[in-house]
Formats: structure tokens, sequence, C-alpha cells
């Protein structure tokens, strides 16, 4: 009593009084518990907080941190910071004080508008950088519709577009689309875009359909929702789609035309398909190429070929797996509990396990040249990681690189703009911009 609050300084959390304040570098946000009804029937924000009573003191916004994760180390940024080389420094971490500033790694640049706002939709952007050009398209679901938006990578020149759903010939649908990606194949690039209908295949621009593939209605239990997602390009001429009764169906694309087959249809998972993944780098020998997730958080790796092949399959445990990649033999996923598991491909064995956000994960990526993963969730947070491998022992290792809090808004959609990752864009729910970041 009398003693003043402390002050939230932006993107710092600050642990609740009596707790201990963690190391630097080990932040983990953890599960917040839901919070009960409040007099006058108050919406709870994002982050849990209930809104004041009218006539309370407002009290500043605190993120509580979780338990570090033995899997989590720090940057060397981070070490260099420590006052004994292994400890925290003592700046600015005691209670009430500000959090000592390291060097960011990303900075905000100028942000991309939409004609309408993003859906609340599993890995809701998709990046297509156009090699050989200083210029990149982006595209995000709001209803039956889907903003296609062309940029320069100075940010200076937009150009948009707009496709609707539809169904067959060229007849508009008022379905919902759930999904739309770029799927790069060595031939050719198309735009593939998933519904409560069906499955849409267009030009990489968008000018041309090129393919539609209606969903069989029968295949689903009476009652269940119908639709398709989960977008994969994999096997260098095959684009593979998931749909909510939980196969998967595997399109043979010709190098051009509209000529295009359902060679194979992948009958493992019991549950809508939540994601898809092709491996992005070097798959070791017997590892897999292409990995495929489902409502229940069940994962199925697989050998792509003529005849795709189910080399091993993880169990769920009880939590929808939302986002899943697959890096030089190495499986990411995201989970609805905040987490991220790594699992090898070719044994299942769980390798790594991260408590990365406080609630949902929504969206995952990785850039292949470097083993950077990328993760953004309804916590209002992406963050960095680095994957790699010890040399010594070859154990999975993740490292945390990055973190960014986009202020109020449930981050849906979360994609790398090059190989590298140098740059990634976010969007969010209800949100009708894209936020991009570079590196500093």
């Amino acid at each position: 009593p009398g003693s003043p609050a402390p002050r939230p300084v932006p993107g710092c959390p600050l642990a609740p009084p009596g707790r201990k304040t963690p190391t630097p570098g080990r932040i983990l946000p953890a599960p917040l518990p839901r919070p009960s009804p409040r007099r006058g029937g108050r919406r709870p924000g994002l982050h849990g907080n209930a809104g004041p009573a009218p006539g309370a003191a407002r009290r500043p916004l605190r993120h509580h941190a979780a338990t570090p994760s033995p899997w989590l180390q720090r940057t060397p940024s981070e070490r260099g910071r420590s006052g004994d080389g292994g400890g925290p420094g003592r700046a600015g971490w005691g209670h009430g004080g500000a959090c000592p500033v390291s060097r960011r790694m990303y900075r905000k640049e100028k942000s991309i508008q939409l004609k309408s706002s993003s859906a609340a939709l599993y890995n809701n952007l998709s990046v297509l950088r156009l090699p050989g050009r200083q210029l990149a398209c982006f595209s995000a679901v709001h209803g039956p519709s889907v903003n296609v938006v062309s940029a320069a990578t100075d940010g200076l020149g937009f150009s948009h577009r707009q496709l609707q759903a539809k169904e067959g010939g060229m007849a508009v649908s008022t379905s919902v689309l759930t999904q739309a990606a770029w799927c790069v194949l060595p031939s050719r690039v198309l735009l593939v875009l998933t519904s409560q209908k069906g499955i849409q295949m267009y030009e990489s621009d968008g000018s041309i359909m090129v393919y539609w593939h209606a969903l069989d209605v029968t295949e689903h239990p009476p009652g269940q929702a119908v639709f398709a997602r989960g977008i994969a390009a994999a096997g260098g001429h095959f684009i593979c789609v998931g749909t909510s009764s939980g196969l998967v169906l595997v399109f043979d694309i010709p190098p051009k035309g509209t000529n295009i087959t359902v060679s194979e249809i992948l009958e493992q998972h019991r549950d809508a398909i939540t994601d898809i993944a092709a491996e992005q780098g070097q798959a070791p020998d017997g590892a897999g190429d292409l990995v495929t997730a489902d409502d229940a958080g069940a994962l199925c790796v697989w050998s792509t070929g003529e005849e795709f092949t189910l080399l091993s399959k993880i169990p769920a445990f009880g939590c929808t797996c939302s986002s899943v990649k697959l890096w030089n033999g190495v499986v990411a996923a995201g989970y609805g509990n905040g987490q991220i598991r790594l699992y090898e491909a070719a044994t299942g064995l769980l390798r790594a396990e991260v408590n990365a956000h406080a609630r949902w994960i929504y969206a995952l990526d990785l850039a292949p040249e470097t083993g950077k993963l990328l993760s953004g969730a309804e916590d209002s947070f992406v963050h960095v990681w680095k994957l790699s491998r010890n040399p010594d022992t070859d154990n999975v290792e993740i490292e945390h690189c990055h973190g960014e809090c986009v202020t109020d808004t449930q981050v849906c959609g979360a994609r790398f703009c090059d190989p590298e990752g140098n740059s990634f864009a976010v969007t969010g729910y209800d949100l009708n911009e894209i936020f991009r970041y570079g590196r500093v």
C-alpha cells in the first residue's frame, strides 16, 4: 500500500508482484486462465484482461512470464549483457524497473493496405517473392473473397486485386474461403484457393482460373461442416489439399494447360486437415518430404512420388495442431495451447518443446536457407526462432532470436518474405493492413 505501481514498458513483460523475474532471453508467456465474468458483462480483451469496473483505477497491462523452458537458449547478444557471462545483468530487472535494452533484429517498415480486413483463419497470409524483380505478392482471405496485393520492396508502389469464390465455370459463389496460398512448382506457379464448396486454381496473378474441383458432400457425416483447408506443393509436380473429412487430395499438375487430375487420395487422418507442408531444406535419407496435420493434433509424414508412402504417424495429445512446417528432417508444429513442438520426421520422436505463446498459435513459417522459424498467435506476439542441429550430439536445438508485439491484434497470418528470413509480414483478425518488418 502506498507504493507506486510499476510502469509497463511497450513489448516488455513484467512479472507479477511476489514472483521472481525470469532470466533475460527465457521469457515465455504462460497460458492465461479464462477470466471469470464481471458485473456488467464486460468482454475480456485480447490479453485476457477484463475491463475495469466503473470508477475503479486502471491497472497496467502485464504479461505473465512462464517457467523457463530447458530447450530455450539465450541469444549471444543477451549473454553479452550478463554481468557474469552466464547470469542475468542487474540493471533494469528489479520489480518496477525497465527491461534491459537489447539490439533488435527487425524493425517495422511501411505497411500494406488491404481492400478488406483479414478473417480469423489459420495461416491466413501467403507471400510470393518474384525472382529477379523487386516485387512481392501478398494474399489474405476475407469471407468469400481474397485480397491480392503486389507491392514493391521499397513500399512505394501497390497493385490490388480481389478474387471471389466461384463454383465451376465463372459463377460467383457465396461460399466462404478458408485459405489462399501460392504453390511454386519447377514449371509453373499457381494460386490455390480453398472454400466450403471446393478448390480453385488460378495462374499466379489471379487472372485466369485453370481448374475447379468440387468437394463431395457424401464423404462427410451428416451435420458436419464441409470445406477444404491445407495447401502445399510437393514432389515437383503435385499440389496437395486437405479436406474437412480428413482426406488429402493429391493433384497432378502439368507444366502448362488445364489438364489437372486427382492422382491419389491419402486417407490416414480421421479429423479435418488443418495444414500441409513440404520439405523446405534437405531431407535426410528416409525422413520423408511431406507432413500433414489435423484438428485433433495428429501428424503424418509422407514420402512423395508416383505413389505417396506413409513413413511415420505422430499421435495427437489432446490439442489441435494449427500449423506445421518441415525442414531438414525436422517437423515444427504449432498448437492451440501455445506450444511449438519439434519432432524427428523419420521416427516421430519428440526432440524439443517450447511454451512459445500465451494463446492459440495461428501461423508458422520457415526460412529454408537459415532455419529461422516464425510463429504468430492470438496473444498479439510474433516470434523468430532459430532451428539447428548440434554437430556433436545430433540433437535438435531451438534458440529465440526476436519478439515483436503487434498491439491489439489477434495475429492470424505470419510469413517470411525471403528465403534467408531477413524480412517478414504479419496480419491479424479484422485488420485491413499487412505489417512488414525488415532486418535492422
